[in-house]
């Protein structure tokens, strides 16, 4: 399943609100919303879902994280073929919840690029982002941790980043695809952080938290 630029990549995290049930309905939300405005959806719920999801909807998953590992004794991690088994047909690496050192982070694309699995990874600084753009993943997702899950944007209160981000990670590779994410939670912050050259959006609570998830998504959908 295709991407189309710009999208939203929803994180469901652990979330109860996306788990289980739950991140199957908010699935089909995001998928009824898709198909009702033309935007490009997609959804990182947590591992044991995906297979689910997959199962019941026409969107593109994302898994969480995945271990630089083959296939061998390794209990307790992610083993790349299992989440493209499972339905999923990319992977969040390095999440600021869950940080690998830069070389976990290469063999970790390399071991997605190998399975064809579209790979973003997240960065917490430009200069971090432009260390990993000479990784050559497909995209990268520039999220300040000390604004995730805090409700706000970091395109209002750090647009620089964005911008500079954009700069040094073209100038390296100019195939990168640009998120942002942390604290995004309305259409406003969306726009905003395309104006300033995202070509994508990543975000988790203010969705899958949200009271009225469906209303909330449809409105960020709407300003891509």
């Amino acid at each position: 399943m295709s991407l189309k630029k710009p999208f939203i990549l929803i994180n469901f995290k652990t979330y109860l609100e996306g788990t289980g049930r739950r991140a199957i309905e908010l699935s089909q939300i995001a998928e009824r919303i898709s198909s009702d405005t033309g935007k490009c959806i997609a959804i990182a719920p947590q591992f044991t879902d995906i297979s689910t999801i997959f199962d019941k909807c026409k969107i593109p998953i994302f898994a969480q994280h995945i271990d630089p590992i083959e296939a061998g004794a390794n209990t307790g991690k992610i083993l790349p073929e299992s989440i493209k088994e499972a339905g999923a047909i990319g992977t969040l690496i390095n999440h600021s919840e869950n940080r690998l050192k830069l070389s976990d982070i290469e063999l970790a694309i390399i071991r997605a690029k190998s399975l064809g699995l579209v790979t973003v990874v997240c960065a917490s600084t430009a200069n971090i982002s432009k260390a990993i753009a000479a990784l050559n993943p497909d995209m990268i997702a520039i999220e300040p941790p000390e604004l995730i899950g805090k409700g706000t944007a970091v395109s209002k209160t750090n647009p620089a980043i964005i911008t500079d981000t954009v700069s040094l990670v073209k100038e390296i590779n100019n195939s990168v695809t640009i998120l942002c994410g942390a604290g995004i939670t309305n259409g406003e912050d969306v726009k905003s952080a395309i104006d300033l050259g995202s070509e994508g959006i990543l975000l988790a609570s203010g969705v899958v938290k949200a009271d009225e998830q469906e209303i909330i998504l449809r409105e960020l959908a709407l300003q891509l």
